[in-house]
């Protein structure tokens, strides 16, 4: 049994869900004032203003299920999901990501893939009494490389620590990811398990310079891709063997 852990923007779809959403406000662009209030590691604190803002705008629910159901799904992703589909008795797959919880849900259950998931994980987020859209934090940690929200490697290191209680002992772990968040979940990675970082983005980056300067510091097997059904070929020939 296999766990396969997805991250969701710029990986799943083909876009930061945070930026598509501005498709929703009006003018579909953000004002200046709110756009300088953003501080480097505090995304989560930032994105709660916009969606505030779009509140007061009057942008509902309905607008922005609309945006997400609408976003694309990064090259080859269907292909993959559908061999995960037919695989799915050897897979044990997660999803760990800093966008939000409503905004995953309305997109994979638009594709028809919200049941390959065993569990979500995601900043919580709903609709007060005024119909505002809110986010919060998912959780405090003493990670230095990560946004004070969210470190994966922490969410990780206590799934697998739960599964191992409940007896679930998994062969390998695959991490698809993009960004500088999914680096540090995959420093922890073993080297049975496979880091997928997408070309050219930050994760794929980051596993560069750290095999430059630290050469065997990154134990997992990487395993670049452009398109998905790169990820769904590897997973395959590792089936046959």
């Amino acid at each position: 049994r296999y766990l396969l852990i997805f991250d969701f923007d710029e990986t799943i779809i083909n876009e930061n869900s945070d930026d598509s959403i501005v498709r929703a406000a009006p003018g579909q662009a953000l004002p200046e004032h709110i756009r300088q209030t953003f501080r480097d590691g505090f995304y989560n604190e930032y994105m709660q203003r916009v969606l505030a803002y779009m509140g007061d705008q009057g942008v509902k629910m309905g607008d922005f299920k609309t945006v997400y159901e609408n976003i694309p799904l990064s090259p080859g992703m269907l292909d993959l999901f559908q061999f995960l589909s037919k695989n799915h008795e050897l897979f044990e797959i997660i999803l760990i990501s800093d966008a939000n919880m409503f905004g995953i849900e309305c997109k994979l259950r638009a594709a028809g893939f919200y049941s390959l998931f065993r569990k979500i994980f995601s900043n919580p987020s709903g609709f007060d009494k005024r119909g505002y859209f809110t986010l919060g934090p998912y959780h405090s940690h003493k990670c230095l490389d990560c946004p004070a929200n969210m470190c994966k490697r922490k969410i990780l290191t206590e799934y697998l620590a739960e599964r191992a209680q409940e007896e679930v002992e998994f062969e390998r772990v695959f991490y698809v990811g993009d960004g500088a968040n999914d680096f540090c979940p995959s420093v922890s990675l073993t080297s049975a398990d496979v880091a997928f970082p997408r070309k050219g983005y930050p994760m794929h980056r980051m596993t560069q310079e750290m095999e430059k300067k630290q050469p065997g510091a990154l134990q997992a097997t990487v395993v670049p891709w452009e398109s998905a059904t790169e990820v769904a070929r590897y997973l395959q020939e590792l089936l046959k063997k």
